[in-house]
């Protein structure tokens, strides 16, 4: 067994889908509406991952301009196939109300760098794709149906076989399974083994219910029936475990023949509650038995929180900085390639430079760069160069849920040219408030900005030219920018994502004032 620690990808990394092609294993996850869309990290020993691929980094492939908040990608499936990745995904452009608009694609590649093809439609009856291909040669697509009668969304699985050579989905659309009492059944995959489809899933809910379901069947197109012990794995029983909201998996074999299981979790800050660093990736050990059916490696469906003793805790630092030509793939933006209109490495040597444009608000053109939150102790700067002479222009550090929810600690202009302040707004549930006054600072151009996320909360800091580090307005709670947080709202809406911190310059005038930003300063301290 190996000896790591969960979860394996932290922070915002969900939906994982794994593969193996001889020493070297792959796990793509989910993007939602940051660009570019899907990533996928490569390891040799399922402990220590890189990332290997952002696939969809270019329009053509994904086009996310206006998509609403956590819609976009969803659960991309990742598989090979004679020589030949195929990653096939979903782009979600609504999914407020019955109707929900799912677009599914297909592109492919022969090294996991790329380059990757042009995307293929495939279809648009739900989400979740995946693609098996089996022994005799046929490939088969694989979906959740949206079933938009009575609300109920959740209609079960759907399979088609797809032609590769003709790039096309074709005969008739077999209904696998309607899924077991857990409901909400979505994320299938397919595994044969001994004669037997075995049919993986995503039940329950990607909340606290959620869990890992298994059926089989002699046949890809079914019956099929439910595991003995269902659900194989799942948390939704346990409220103290470390690990929760444990589901959508996908299994992988060793070249040694073991059998694990990635999985997605949350961390939550108290029992049930909030869970800022998002949906994360897990891994688990599974065994087959004599009845031809996998179980937990320990008989208990609880995903561990850590395998084989676990690993010491390391402290984790990165500092981007801007003295390259080379954008760093730790950025990522939101719905949009980054371009040389909005952003660039070379515009002031040594900085970033973000030329403002829409608000915080937009689901459209924001110039914003943020990363993941790994850890729920942190402590993240920036050192800010801005000349507003405006109130419309501001620029500074960000903690980034979604576009109605985030803390902005930011330098902005005021009513007159020579008037400059530092401000800090709260969003929350899209209502934007200000704790603080905002601070005169004359003429001032130049700033240090951190936040330190510590024990569930957020305080912001400044430093001036030639001072020590100040605290800025109140500690704010950490778990407002959660999924937990943001469902709760007198309206449901999507909430799949995690906390971004991150960098950003609005111009409400239009003008494109530009602000340089000299690093991205991030700590983080193992839990």
């Amino acid at each position: 067994m190996i000896q790591t620690n969960n979860p394996i990808l932290t922070g915002f990394n969900p939906d994982p889908s794994i593969i193996r092609v001889g020493p070297d294993y792959y796990l793509a996850v989910s993007t939602f509406e940051w660009f570019p869309g899907v990533r996928i990290y490569h390891s040799t020993d399922l402990v220590s991952w890189t990332l290997a691929a952002t696939p969809l980094d270019r329009v053509g492939l994904l086009n996310l301009i206006g998509v609403p908040d956590s819609c976009g990608v969803w659960a991309p499936c990742l598989s090979y196939h004679q020589g030949t990745f195929y990653l096939v995904y979903t782009i979600v452009y609504s999914f407020d109300g019955v109707w929900k608009d799912t677009d599914n694609y297909v592109v492919t590649a022969e090294d996991i760098s790329g380059p990757w093809s042009e995307r293929t439609y495939l279809h648009s009856r739900g989400f979740d794709p995946s693609l098996f291909h089996d022994t005799n040669g046929q490939s088969w697509l694989l979906s959740m149906v949206v079933d938009h009668r009575k609300d109920r969304l959740f209609g079960g699985i759907i399979a088609q076989e797809y032609d590769k050579k003709a790039q096309t989905l074709i005969g008739p659309v077999h209904h696998l399974f309607a899924g077991t009492t857990l409901g909400c059944t979505e994320g299938p995959h397919i595994y044969k083994r001994n004669g037997y489809y075995y049919l993986l899933m995503a039940e329950g809910g990607t909340e606290y219910g959620h869990a890992v379901s298994l059926a089989r069947s002699r046949a890809l197109t079914g019956p099929y029936t439910v595991h003995p012990n269902n659900p194989i794995l799942s948390s939704r029983d346990t409220p103290r475990a470390y690990l929760q909201k444990a589901g959508h998996g996908d299994l992988v074999e060793t070249p040694t023949g073991d059998t694990y299981i990635v999985f997605l979790v949350g961390r939550p800050l108290t029992e049930r509650g909030h869970c800022p660093l998002g949906r994360e990736t897990a891994i688990a050990p599974l065994t087959w038995k004599s009845d031809d059916w996998l179980y937990p490696f320990h008989d208990n469906s609880l995903p561990p929180a850590t395998l084989n003793g676990g690993l010491p805790s390391v402290p984790f630092t990165e500092r981007l900085t801007f003295d390259h030509d080379q954008w760093p793939d730790t950025l990522q933006s939101l719905r949009q390639p980054i371009s040389p209109n909005w952003a660039s490495l070379t515009d002031h040597k040594g900085h970033l430079r973000l030329y403002g444009r829409q608000s915080l608000t937009s689901t459209f053109y924001q110039s914003l760069l943020a990363r993941r939150l790994q850890h729920f102790d942190a402590w993240i700067t920036t050192r800010l160069l801005f000349e507003p002479t405006h109130f419309q222009q501001m620029a500074g550090l960000i903690s980034y849920y979604n576009t109605g929810h985030y803390y902005y600690l930011h330098l902005r202009g005021g009513d007159h040219p020579e008037e400059r302040f530092i401000d800090l707004i709260t969003c929350v549930d899209f209502i934007i408030k200000e704790p603080i006054k905002p601070i005169p600072v004359g003429t001032l151009s130049s700033l240090d900005l951190g936040v330190r996320i510590q024990h569930g909360q957020f305080q912001f800091f400044i430093r001036l030219p030639d001072k020590d580090w100040t605290t800025i307005g109140p500690e704010l709670p950490l778990g407002t920018l959660s999924d937990d947080f943001v469902q709760s709202g007198e309206r449901y809406r999507p909430a799949f994502t995690g906390t971004f911190i991150g960098l950003c310059c609005q111009d409400l005038t239009g003008q494109k004032l530009p602000a340089d930003f000299a690093h991205l300063h991030y700590e983080g301290k193992a839990v």
